[in-house]
C-alpha cells in the first residue's frame, strides 16, 4: 500500500517533434491571418477592391446590354437568312447544270450523227468509186 500511496510527481511529458510542428503552424497560421488583416485594412487594398468592384459592374451592365440588344436573335434570323439563301442558290446551281448536261448531250448527239453521216457518205463514195473502176 506505501507504494500506491507514494507516486512520484509526474513529470510532463517532453514535447516531441509532432507538437512542436503544430505549434509553430498555429503561430504562422496567426502571423498570416494578422498580416492579411493589416492588408486589408491598407489604402491600397481599397484602392484595389473599389476597381475589381467597378470592373464587375460594367462587365455585368455589358452583358446586360448585349442580352438586351436582342444579338442573339439577330445572329439567329441571319443565320436563317443565309440557310434559306444558300438552299436558292443550290437549286439554281443544280438546275443549271442539268441544262448544262442536256445541251452537252444534244452537242455530243450532233457530234456523233454529224460522224455517221460523214463515214456512211465516204462508205458511199468509196463504193461509187470502186463501181466506177470496176467498169
Amino acid at each position: 500500500m506505501e507504494e500506491e500511496t507514494k507516486k512520484e510527481p509526474e513529470q510532463p511529458e517532453k514535447e516531441g517533434l509532432l507538437d512542436k510542428a503544430k505549434r509553430l503552424f498555429k503561430k504562422a497560421d496567426k502571423f498570416i491571418d494578422e498580416k492579411v488583416e493589416k492588408a486589408k485594412q491598407s489604402k491600397a487594398y481599397e484602392e484595389v477592391s473599389g476597381a475589381v468592384k467597378k470592373a464587375e459592374d460594367f462587365v455585368e451592365d455589358k452583358i446586360e446590354d448585349v442580352k438586351k440588344s436582342g444579338i442573339k436573335e439577330k445572329l439567329n434570323e441571319f443565320a436563317d437568312k443565309a440557310e434559306s439563301e444558300a438552299k436558292d442558290t443550290f437549286a439554281k446551281a443544280k438546275d443549271l447544270g442539268k441544262k448544262v448536261a442536256g445541251k452537252t448531250a444534244d452537242k455530243l448527239d450532233d457530234i456523233a450523227e454529224n460522224l455517221r453521216k460523214k463515214s456512211k457518205e465516204e462508205t458511199e463514195e468509196g463504193k461509187t468509186e470502186e463501181d466506177s473502176d470496176k467498169a
